[in-house]
């Protein structure tokens, strides 16, 4: 994967933790069952601790 192809990677999955995010928020505003969004998130987290890893790789 090239360094452009992992910033683009780390943007898109940032906008996908933000839109999680806020739809965790609002399932919790209304009682609503958050463990699925809960588990993305740290999926995403994880995904995006790899991500940064390969891009300190490059510099």
């Amino acid at each position: 994967m090239s360094k452009k192809e992992i910033e683009d990677k780390i943007n898109e999955v940032k906008s996908d933790y933000i839109r999680i995010q806020s739809d965790l928020e609002k399932l919790d505003s209304v009682g609503g069952n958050t463990a699925n969004a809960e588990k993305q998130l740290e999926q995403l987290e994880e995904e995006l601790a790899e991500l940064n890893k390969q891009l300190a790789a490059y510099k």
